[in-house]
């Protein structure tokens, strides 16, 4: 697969153009920050040299899946719309006749609580694809216009119960996220990039698997792209090997304010950790960009600004990427630890009433990979099934059915 030749000089290093807005960088081999990693020791690295070419069926280009739709799409029988829509009023009954309310039940929802007798086999394989297969699907159909707003979070947060449990998204204790612009900008240190109408880049979320479920599309834009890190990984490991290795030490990555009892602003963490004979991503350009901030964060070498930068311009090759565009009903899940997703800016609908809004699962997976140790710093707990989520002091989960109006929910 041929790049072109602006991104073939990104990796090279040669003929790279400056980026608008990065922040100020030492000269490489600058002092590390108090207790923070060696920047020149790259995190469960081979001594011998970089990891092999990964291989199997992560390892994709956008444009050959693109023609092979049906390969990752499940789209729903009226069957399993019926066995869905009979879960959901099962569940909302049985808080109502307690007098209950039914979003405190939709936090903690598990697959015994949200029975899908047909479905569930298929919601089953459909996890063990994201998990080693390509690392995505698509769902269709889930007819969300008909729905109250209730309803459609609990028949996303019942078919999520049967991928894993979910997970707080913010410091606010939201386990059902709202991807809705709410006229912010993130320039604003506080801003997460979702909360605007801006393209958000390619990164990657503190959980197992992320779930978008869209109810109303923009007028314009707004499309998913996703990118195979393994892809990222071989093309990194073929094009520019010396930039790849910076990519396996620790970066400082800004908290955004979310920051646990006891921890600083910011934590430090590779793009690629090899683990386990895995390589695992952990990705948001931005916020490596912004930990910039902290005086004692380690200042980024210019060799790691250009790895960066070789990055992004790979994810950004059509390729590479997949683009997708969500209809209202449709659900797409994503292996954060394999996979980094985007979404292309938009124009909105002036009407309220029509403006894009997405909802959103962060899912603790049973059955998923082993992380690195470097993971703690941000996800606290390893756990298999029980781990991801941003949890602050104070922190109560919530199941809000509209989306929060300030940068600090």
């Amino acid at each position: 697969m041929v790049l072109g030749r602006a991104r073939w000089q990104l990796c090279g290093g040669s003929g790279r153009t400056a980026v608008a807005s990065r922040p100020p960088v030492a000269a490489a081999g600058a002092a590390s920050g108090p207790g923070v990693s060696s920047p020149d020791a790259a995190v469960g690295a081979p001594a011998a040299g970089l990891p092999a070419p990964r291989t199997g069926r992560s390892v994709w280009y956008g444009p050959d899946l693109a023609s092979r739709q049906q390969e990752w799409t499940l789209e729903l029988s009226e069957a399993d719309v019926a066995e869905v829509e009979a879960a959901v009023a099962q569940v909302l009954a049985q808080e109502e006749a307690a007098g209950r309310d039914p979003t405190r039940r939709l936090a903690q929802l598990t697959p015994e609580d949200f029975p899908l007798p047909s479905l569930a086999p298929r919601l089953q394989a459909l996890r063990e694809e994201l998990l080693r297969g390509r690392g995505f699907a698509l769902l269709r159909r889930l007819p969300v216009e008909r729905y109250s707003r209730m309803q459609a979070a609990a028949s996303f947060m019942g078919l999520g119960a049967h991928l894993g449990s979910a997970r707080s998204q913010n410091g606010a204790g939201h386990v059902l996220g709202h991807v809705t612009d709410l006229g912010l900008s993130s320039s604003d240190p506080s801003v997460r990039i979702y909360q605007t109408r801006e393209r958000q880049t390619f990164h990657t979320d503190s959980c197992d698997v992320v779930g978008l479920l869209c109810l109303r599309e923009a007028a314009r834009g707004g499309d998913s792209l996703l990118v195979s890190a393994d892809t990222l990984f071989n093309e990194m490991r073929r094009r520019c090997p010396e930039l790849l290795a910076r990519l396996l030490v620790p970066m400082p990555h800004d908290r955004r304010g979310e920051v646990p009892e006891g921890q600083q602003p910011w934590f430090d963490i590779p793009v690629f950790s090899w683990h386990n004979d895995e390589v695992t991503v952990f990705y948001q350009r931005q916020y490596f960009d912004s930990a910039q901030r902290f005086p004692a964060a380690r200042r980024l070498s210019p060799a790691d600004v250009a790895a960066l930068d070789a990055l992004d311009a790979l994810a950004n090759d059509a390729q590479l990427h997949l683009s997708m565009r969500l209809a209202p009903g449709d659900m797409q899940f994503v292996h954060n630890h394999n996979m980094l997703h985007d979404r292309t800016g938009f124009q909105d609908w002036p009407e309220p009433e029509r403006r894009r809004h997405l909802l959103r699962l962060w899912l603790a997976v049973p059955g998923a990979r082993e992380l690195p140790p470097v993971f703690a710093a941000r996800y606290g707990s390893l756990e298999v099934g029980n781990r991801g989520g941003i949890i602050v002091p104070g922190t109560q989960l919530q199941v809000p059915l509209q989306p929060a109006q300030s940068a600090a929910q």
